[in-house]
């Protein structure tokens, strides 16, 4: 019994060995499913935001669009129908963007068709 510690190479330490190699490679498998289900997440979430800012633009130019028309139907200043018109042209160009995954950009744009719009108001 006067052996090393380290020179036991019987069945046992082969056993131990495989285990821990597949317990290794569980691990890996579990990690890159984790990594695909996020990237599945970060997909969705791309897509959710390319529809919801297409969706948004296209709803924005129509009610722009639409009182454009009133505005211009009614006796008023000239500037009214046309700022919102231009509004409403802003507001599509960020549902082209947004619909082209330019999510970002199509918000700002939203938001300053939106003021464009507001600014026609001020002028009635």
């Amino acid at each position: 019994m006067s052996g090393r510690p380290d020179s036991d190479t019987g069945p046992e330490a082969a056993d131990s060995q495989a285990a821990a190699d597949q317990d290794e490679s569980h691990d890996l498998l579990d990690e890159s499913d984790d990594l695909l289900d996020e990237s599945d997440d970060l997909l969705e979430d791309a897509r959710r935001a390319r529809w919801t800012a297409a969706g948004t633009g296209a709803a924005l130019t129509l009610a722009g669009l639409a009182a454009a028309l009133l505005r211009l139907i009614r006796s008023a200043p000239a500037l009214v129908p046309a700022a919102y018109a231009g509004g409403a042209a802003v507001c599509a160009a960020a549902a082209v963007l947004g619909s082209r995954g330019r999510t970002r950009r199509a918000l700002w744009l939203l938001i300053a068709g939106v003021m464009v719009m507001a600014l026609g108001d001020q002028f009635d």
